[in-house]
């Protein structure tokens, strides 16, 4: 077996006990979103909030909307999982946040911090997948919905990773929201130890380069959609 760097191994123990959260400060809370283009709110972690990008413009969800005349709500939050880093259920969470702006497309990017919970919260986390999508689609279901397989962060993926894939992608049917695949692939050949990384000085987020590489990818993935977005 492949002894890993030792960079890499003290990368793997922070995200292990932290989620995905350490690098750059995140982006400062959103306020309600300004202009006369559809709103688009944003549920996910620190890869939708932009950690690791120099300025909150750069993130892919900011290029997205930009790119298309989208007014931005992004409350995303750095380590947040259905589960992992879950202190709110309910009244005050990410999902009653969103609700309350009435958007007209919700972006679901969750599930990479899960792995951290899955050994001893699988049940918990495919529950929890359930309960917030459909708990959205109740509650907007005049939204349209885009769900996108969960970010991944190395080239080492624990079976974890597949198992909540399936599940984020099982329940993204369920509701009838458009499904993004391969999002878990697009850093593949450029993460922390690759020669042409496109990872921030923390080794866990992308760097401006690699936001700019997910907003190309995702900016095809929405024109392959049917509608296109």
């Amino acid at each position: 077996m492949r002894r890993l760097p030792l960079a890499s191994s003290l990368i793997g123990l922070v995200a292990v006990a932290l989620g995905v959260t350490a690098c750059a400060a995140p982006a400062a809370a959103p306020g309600p979103p300004t202009g006369g283009g559809p709103v688009v709110a944003f549920y996910g972690d620190s890869y939708t909030l932009g950690t690791g990008a120099s300025a909150p413009e750069k993130r892919w969800s900011s290029i997205i909307c930009a790119g298309r005349g989208w007014r931005e709500f992004n409350p995303s939050v750095n380590g947040l999982g259905f589960v992992n880093n879950r202190t709110t259920v309910g009244d005050g969470d990410l999902p009653d946040r969103i609700i309350a702006e009435r958007p007209d497309i919700v972006f679901v990017t969750m599930g990479l911090n899960d792995n951290f919970s899955y050994d001893r919260a699988a049940g918990r986390i495919r529950t929890a997948i359930h309960d917030d999508l459909e708990r959205l689609r109740d509650a907007l279901p005049d939204a349209r919905f885009v769900v996108v397989e969960p970010f991944w962060y190395t080239a080492q993926r624990p079976a974890s990773v597949a198992a909540i894939i399936g599940w984020v992608r099982e329940e993204a049917e369920a509701i009838g929201a458009d499904w993004i695949p391969g999002a878990s692939r697009w850093l593949d050949g450029h993460y922390a130890d690759d020669a042409d990384s496109w990872m921030a000085a923390d080794g866990l987020h992308p760097d401006d380069t690699g936001y700019a590489r997910m907003a190309e990818r995702m900016d095809a993935a929405l024109r392959a959609l049917d509608p296109p977005l």
